[in-house]
């Protein structure tokens, strides 16, 4: 990679914000140009700010893929919240990411006014990013972003589609263009500061998800509880052992994540184990347990012990 005066290259931080299933983890792996956020179609997928870093020749943006931000039920709704509104603080531009196949409702008309403050008090550079742009047609698309245009005043407009790819590019170096000039913070080859284990929960969650019911992905939780290599294994065949918890709320819950005869928590191994072996670079053994932690989202002590 070619190297460019250090007063010419931009370094810094970015934050995707938008409700629920607004497309901000999609948008943020297809920015980095490897999966290190997981998506899943059910809302309140993201629980952690989780950091994606794109390298180019002239900038390092470093993006922070936070959980929808949304009016709060439960006691870990509220501390959602918070992760958002903290990390709003600490970045050097926004995305507000509003998906064009739906029209802005309360929930946008919520967080725009979030951003609104935000801008007044430190004067943060936001782009409204027109999200899933793929999924309408030229009519509808030109109405969504006229009324993303009424709901507030923005430094730039931008449709695009993460799936698709269309104008990824352009999202990314609107952002960048807002970025400090600094060197950069991380080495090129560097995707995520996530830690490991975060990586292999998420991985284990968004398997968890696929295809379940509306109430389930509020309620489930992972806890990694072990990672550790298999003792007496040749150097170039190694196995990681890994011990996972999933945690829900009812038995009713677990019944749904462990299947008939066992056959959905067998899918949901194998389909996290693939993931995982990508992630660490060998094969894995994984242990899966489904728990019940009854209300947990409610009780500030199970909070804090599943991590939130």
């Amino acid at each position: 990679m070619t190297q460019v005066p250090a007063e010419n290259f931009r370094a810094g931080f970015a934050c995707l914000v938008g409700r629920p299933n607004a497309g901000k983890s999609t948008l943020t792996n297809a920015l980095v140009g490897s999966k290190v956020a997981i998506t899943s179609s059910k809302p309140q997928t993201t629980r952690h700010a989780i950091r994606g870093i794109s390298t180019t020749s002239d900038s390092q943006l470093i993006l922070v893929d936070t959980p929808g931000l949304h009016r709060p039920r439960t006691l870990l709704g509220e501390r959602l919240n918070d992760v958002v509104r903290a990390t709003l603080l600490d970045v050097d531009v926004v995305g507000f990411c509003l998906p064009a196949d739906q029209k802005p409702g309360p929930g946008d008309q919520f967080i725009a006014r979030e951003l609104a403050d935000l801008q007044r008090a430190r004067r943060t550079p936001v782009l409204a990013l027109a999200t899933k742009a793929d999924l309408v047609d030229r009519g509808r698309l030109a109405e969504h972003l006229i009324a993303v245009d009424q709901l507030g005043s923005w430094d730039a407009i931008i449709p695009c589609s993460a799936t698709r790819g269309d104008q990824v590019d352009v999202v990314r170096r609107e952002l960048a263009a807002r970025l400090p000039e600094s060197p950069k913070l991380y080495p090129d080859d560097v995707l995520t500061d996530e830690p490991q284990i975060v990586m292999i929960a998420e991985l284990v969650r968004e398997a968890a998800l696929e295809g379940v019911r509306d109430e389930l992905p509020h309620s489930l939780a992972v806890v990694v509880e072990e990672v550790v290599p298999r003792e007496g294994r040749p150097a170039d065949k190694p196995l990681t052992d890994v011990r996972v918890h999933v945690f829900v709320e009812r038995d009713s819950q677990k019944a749904i994540v462990i299947g008939r005869g066992g056959a959905r928590l067998k899918e949901v191994g194998t389909r996290a184990r693939a993931g995982i072996e990508e992630l660490v670079g060998h094969r894995v053994h994984l242990d899966l347990h489904v728990k019940v932690a009854k209300d947990w989202q409610r009780d500030p002590k199970q909070l804090h012990r599943l991590g939130f």
